[in-house]
């Protein structure tokens, strides 16, 4: 792992913990790792160490005598404005009014809002959205679409290079019956090819009920395979159909993936024999009844079978040639799969044979970014009220329906302005929703939810910046002079801004959006309270203390939506 620059905060902590640890050591007492925490309640301060307990059965001493001892040395002319001891031997922590202050004002002009580049950059490949070929995109695709694409804006954000790769299905028997089809249709094939979904079942009708039909299909996949030229043409005339789909889509939906992402099953095709000669010649893969296979997890558990009887290959082993493409030719350093939970033992069973074989080398970061299913209200997989899968188009199209309805009421807008206002928060809404929750949980799909103006959702972020901008449009002049924090609120909302930094780290590190909706929610929340509670525009509020007040208003809002830009989601003006 890289190491990421950390931000105001961490250096805070890491100050902090430099300066009990010189204290103890003045006093001759030895501390390996001093861990400072945020405190839980206001009354604890900003931070606290909890560590004396700790100390205090190493020295046989009492806990509350040695925190006492710490307290006394601890400067309180700068950084710190004041430390005290609580219950059996914790240290409080509060850091000083001036110093936020500083630290604010130093950022209020910068793009981006405080947080600096990692040191070491790495490549990262992330492997995301995976749609098939023969179908359009369903709701299925939604959150490997929406967290991978912001995994990679993520990454991107805080300077690594970022490669994103659509491995797209497009190879295997279903084509065949697809190109068939296609052919047996002749000039009207191109036509009803605009409803991918409609044409692979009328497809698929005709390939169970005519074995005439059926026969062609199968000769048309040996064709494809061999490199038949007229089938080619109608398979890439398919993919290229399927693909503009998928735009459309990515399109709406705000994802940046273009076609060169894509890389599909097709383009590892002539690698995949190469791959069972690595297996074969390190003695990793064996053959069993006729098929070859690699025993993972024992010869007692079910092997990886990477080359069937009949010569045909599988997943794992075109999963194993995508490993040595990105390992080998882009030459990544971490290498990402945000794929559902439940192929969580096909990609451990994946990497371990890539390494084994080498195929993958040691210092490169294998990780399976693993999330959970969404579901309707019983509980059960989201679906059509037919048991159909959702498109995916069809639910971003009503998204923004209904974010139109819930905000037409509210103001006055013009028709472009309602549209891009409501495409806005429609999408912004099924976005954060997805992103809001734990990605490995599973999580009920519910539009009254995702369109509160309430709670940790996107609506809450947008119609928070959007009531900042309208305090700049009554304000009318310009904002001059600096960030001075006189309260108690005024301290949080600052200090929760130098957090925002350590709170992207962490969610690049491991791979969690919640992190960064989680930080946004609480930021917003501090905000709406200060702004209840602090005057800005209000007759008899001083100059240097307005301009003070709209200042830190302007950064909780620069800071809102680059949080927001990261996960994909656009700021409106006015709601």
């Amino acid at each position: 792992m890289h190491h990421p620059t950390y931000g105001t905060h961490m250096k805070i902590k890491s100050q902090l913990s430099q300066i009990i640890k010189k204290v103890l050591e003045d006093a001759n007492i030895e501390a390996e790792d001093i861990v400072i925490s945020d405190a839980t309640k206001p009354e604890f301060g900003d931070y606290q160490f909890n560590g004396v307990m700790r100390l205090a059965k190493i020295l046989r001493k009492n806990p509350r005598q040695i925190a006492m001892d710490v307290v006394k040395h601890i400067d309180t002319t700068g950084m710190i404005t004041k430390v005290e001891v609580a219950g059996p031997g914790f240290i409080n922590i509060w850091l000083d009014n001036r110093w936020i202050s500083t630290q604010a004002n130093s950022i209020l002009e910068d793009k981006r809002v405080g947080v600096g580049l990692v040191e070491n950059s790495q490549k990262v490949v992330v492997d995301y959205s995976g749609p098939n070929m023969a179908k359009q995109m369903h709701v299925g695709h939604l959150r490997s679409s929406i967290i991978g694409d912001t995994l990679a804006t993520l990454l991107e954000f805080l300077g690594d290079e970022v490669i994103r790769q659509n491995h797209i299905g497009d190879w295997g028997t279903q084509f065949g019956m697809l190109i068939a089809h296609l052919e047996e249709q002749g000039a009207d094939g191109n036509q009803n090819l605009q409803d991918l979904e409609q044409f692979y079942k009328d497809a698929k009708v005709r390939f169970d009920e005519s074995e005439e039909f059926a026969n062609i299909a199968r000769e048309y996949v040996v064709k494809i395979q061999s490199g038949d030229e007229h089938c080619l043409n109608l398979w890439r005339q398919f993919i290229d159909k399927s693909l503009g789909h998928c735009e459309e889509v990515y399109a709406k939906l705000g994802v940046n993936l273009t076609r060169n992402d894509v890389r599909a099953e097709s383009f590892y095709n002539s690698e995949l024999p190469n791959i069972i000669k690595i297996l074969k010649d390190k003695n990793i893969s064996t053959n069993s009844n006729g098929a070859e296979c690699v025993f993972v997890d024992g010869e007692d558990k079910p092997p990886v079978i990477i080359q069937k009887r009949d010569g045909g290959f599988l997943y794992a082993t075109t999963d194993l040639s995508a490993l040595k493409f990105r390992a080998g030719e882009l030459e990544a350093d971490r290498i990402c799969y945000v794929v559902d939970a439940r192929q969580g033992q096909h990609f451990k069973q994946v990497f371990s044979i890539s390494k084994q074989a080498n195929i993958v080398g040691e210092s490169v970061a294998l990780e399976h970014i693993a999330f959970g299913t969404m579901m309707d209200r019983s509980g059960k997989p989201f679906k059509t009220r037919d048991g159909g899968t959702i498109k995916l188009i069809d639910l971003l199209d009503e998204a923004v329906i209904r974010a139109k309805e819930t905000i037409k009421k509210r103001n006055e807008y013009s028709e472009a302005e309602l549209n891009r206002v409501a495409t806005a928060i429609g999408i912004g809404a099924v976005k954060y929703a997805d992103l809001s929750i734990s990605r490995e949980s599973n999580y009920l799909f519910s539009w009254d939810k995702m369109l509160s103006f309430d709670g940790n959702t996107a609506l809450y972020m947008q119609y928070a910046y959007a009531r900042i901008q309208s305090i700049f449009r009554k304000h009318n002049a310009e904002i001059i002079g600096e960030i001075k924090i006189d309260d108690e609120l005024e301290h949080k909302l600052a200090l929760m801004i130098l957090k925002f930094e350590d709170t992207l780290t962490k969610a690049s590190i491991e791979a969690t959006p919640h992190t960064i909706t989680s930080y946004l929610y609480d930021l917003v929340t501090l905000f709406m309270k200060f702004y209840e509670q602090n005057p800005i525009l209000k007759d008899g509020v001083e100059k240097e203390v307005k301009m003070s007040r709209l200042q830190l208003s302007k950064l909780t809002a620069n800071v809102i939506e680059k949080g927001l830009d990261i996960l994909g989601i656009e700021v409106v003006d006015r709601i």
